[in-house]
């Protein structure tokens, strides 16, 4: 690689690019069944999702080809809430749509769908003009599960990191389609994931920073009303 600069917006794993290829290091708990997880599906997803093409696996570390695009949180908070999260919702509805085979064959999961595990604007990367999707990116905490798991969680981005733009969260489910679940299923969704990811940071340094950190967002979480 050439000049290498570490990613903004990456969190639980070291992230590197150079223009042409992007190498990402997994740190923390779990880290070779993510690698391993996020390999699998970029394989199984290429051709059906606009995902990064990967280049190699080593040690650790994922490297995949860089794809150009602005993360979808930049152009939201640039105030194009409405079209980021208008594209949030239909990519979503693709995401859903996969065959559940993509990760597993066993017939009792035929009623799950594939659930990104961490789907908002932050992973989402858009041509600036055109709002069109370049790449999905980050599938290590992918899984099948309940749609309303994606759904609660972009949302919550959206209100925890971007709360001036929680008025936009229309345009994302009905772009997505369907019943939106009520607020209080949702709400539900959205303290789980806070729960699981307090004890991810746990498991990696307890009653550290991070655990810490995920407790106050819980609390916070757990006070909003719809």
């Amino acid at each position: 690689m050439g000049s290498v600069r570490p990613f903004k917006h990456g969190y639980t794993n070291h992230t590197v690019g150079d223009g042409a290829v992007v190498k990402k290091t997994y740190e923390g708990p779990d880290a070779e069944f993510r690698l391993d997880r996020e390999y699998r599906l970029l394989n199984r997803l290429e051709g059906q999702l606009p995902v990064p093409p990967l280049r190699g696996v080593d040690d650790g570390t994922l490297t995949l080809g860089f794809v150009t695009g602005v993360p979808g949180q930049e152009l939201l908070d640039d105030g194009h809430a409405a079209a980021v999260l208008e594209t949030c919702g239909g990519l979503l509805r693709r995401i859903h749509a996969i065959d559940p085979s993509v990760l597993s064959s066993d017939a009792s999961t035929a009623d799950k769908v594939l659930v990104h595990g961490d789907f908002g604007p932050q992973n989402v990367l858009l041509d600036p003009d055109t709002f069109q999707v370049t790449a999905v990116v980050d599938w290590e905490f992918a899984h099948l599960g309940d749609p309303v798991e994606d759904l609660a969680w972009c949302e919550w981005i959206v209100r925890m990191h971007h709360p001036g733009h929680q008025e936009a969260l229309g345009h994302f489910f009905r772009a997505y389609g369907g019943d939106v679940p009520p607020w209080l299923v949702r709400q539900g969704a959205m303290l789980t994931r806070c729960e699981s990811l307090w004890q991810f940071c746990n498991r990696w340094e307890p009653n550290g920073p991070g655990a810490k950190q995920w407790r106050e967002r819980a609390a916070a979480t757990a006070s909003w009303q719809e």
